[in-house]
């Protein structure tokens, strides 16, 4: 079902979607804004770290920064959705780059009160702009063509992969010059500048603005209750979080078992370079098949090869299974956006990324959560098939037949 369609190769490329007028500009403004995701986390964690002493008040601090940025990310979409990018954009990015720059003087030096650091990160963490989901929204708007769509899509994911990685390098070389806090100031540059030259494409303009009324009640609010396609998709990527958030703990864990500590970087370097191989060979080619049936597919491969890494006798053969799992990250994170846009119409787009966008982070967060608490009670194999376990039947429960209705399949085959 999943194999590739035997249409003659005049597939529209990857550089094709940048030759679009104004895609190369507005994704070019958005991954600059977005590589603050990449350097704040670990410069904000080190910093709050030299200025407590604690390790465990930097940890509460950055957890409370995490789930207030991961669980208003719907709140937040809703008002791009509502008002506009234009309009909402530069005030919240305006106040998450000042707080974080409040932040980053705050941490400068050591004494700053815990509780003070703990509100502000609160704070910042509450404003975090989702120019993420705006500009998967852009790409709706920028290439409305189904094909060209998917390889937008696989683009934007792969080189917020790498994003990823180059963040925490970047960050690496601010504290081998000066202090963490001046990585979370740079952070700062990065999303206010990325913001605004965001705004200003004309790809923004000509994005659809809803014109409701001023009460707020009015506003176009998605319910996941009433879309079952992109329900699942939220579930199917909390799923796939859970995997990837364990799998960071259990890399750590099997490194020490092997005798290879040192070696964890190049198991999550696998993890990142698999990622990014697998979302432009899943850009690339034709498929015949739905998205709905592609994400459970690629979520159950995922899950599979964390069931193998928990049996790795050798540290290359760890490597060679994060790899085979990276193959399946970005293309089911690439998935889980197209059903987002498939599903909900236009005037709220960016609230139906913003939830698969959440339901990933909380569902790390919470694979982190879990593991760490069997990490060291329980064999390493079996925590790793326990990692898998919700993935794997998630994808079974959303592949049950008759588990989506026929309005709803002719709605989304078009798109695929």
């Amino acid at each position: 079902m999943l194999t590739p369609s035997a249409a003659p190769s005049r597939a529209p490329s990857y550089a094709a979607v940048l030759r679009t007028p104004h895609a190369a500009r507005t994704f070019g403004a958005a991954l600059l804004g977005r590589l603050s995701y990449g350097v704040v986390p670990l410069a904000l964690l080190l910093a709050l770290k030299d200025a407590t002493g604690s390790y465990s008040m930097a940890g509460a601090a950055m957890a409370l920064f995490g789930a207030a940025s991961v669980f208003l990310s719907p709140a937040r979409a809703a008002l791009i959705d509502r008002h506009g990018p234009r309009r909402v954009l530069p005030p919240m990015a305006g106040l998450y780059a000042a707080l974080l720059t409040v932040l980053a003087l705050a941490t400068w030096r050591p004494g700053a009160p815990p509780l003070v650091l703990g509100a502000l990160a609160v704070s910042a963490g509450a404003c975090t702009p989702p120019l993420g989901p705006v500009m998967r929204t852009l790409w709706s708007s920028l290439v409305p063509d189904p094909e060209l769509l998917r390889r937008a899509y696989s683009l934007d994911g792969v080189a917020e992969e790498l994003l990823y990685v180059t963040g925490p390098l970047l960050v690496g070389i601010v504290v081998a010059v000066t202090e963490p806090a001046a990585g979370v100031l740079a952070g700062a540059v990065l999303v206010l500048a990325g913001a605004l030259a965001l705004v200003s494409s004309p790809a923004v303009s000509r994005a659809r603005v809803n014109t409701l009324p001023a009460d707020a009640s009015a506003a176009p609010r998605l319910q996941l209750r009433g879309i079952t396609a992109l329900r699942h998709a939220v579930l199917v990527t909390a799923t796939v979080g859970f995997c990837l958030g364990a799998l960071d703990l259990l890399v750590v864990a099997s490194t020490d078992r092997l005798g290879e500590p040192a070696a964890v970087s190049w198991v999550l370097a696998a993890l990142s370079a698999g990622s990014a191989v697998g979302g432009l060979a899943y850009g690339a080619v034709r498929w015949k098949s739905a998205s709905r049936v592609r994400l459970p597919v690629a979520a159950a491969a995922l899950a599979a090869a964390l069931v193998v890494a928990g049996v790795s006798p050798r540290l290359y053969v760890l490597v060679g299974v994060a790899a085979v799992a990276g193959l399946f990250v970005a293309p089911a994170l690439t998935t889980a956006y197209l059903i987002a846009d498939e599903s909900a119409g236009a005037d709220r787009r960016t609230q139906a990324g913003a939830w698969v966008n959440t339901a990933f982070n909380a569902g790390a967060s919470g694979g982190t959560a879990v593991v760490g608490l069997l990490v060291d009670r329980l064999p390493l194999a079996l925590c790793f098939a326990l990692a898998a376990a919700p993935a794997l039947v998630c994808a079974a429960a959303v592949t049950r037949p008759g588990l989506i209705s026929g309005r709803e399949r002719a709605v989304q085959h078009p798109r695929v």
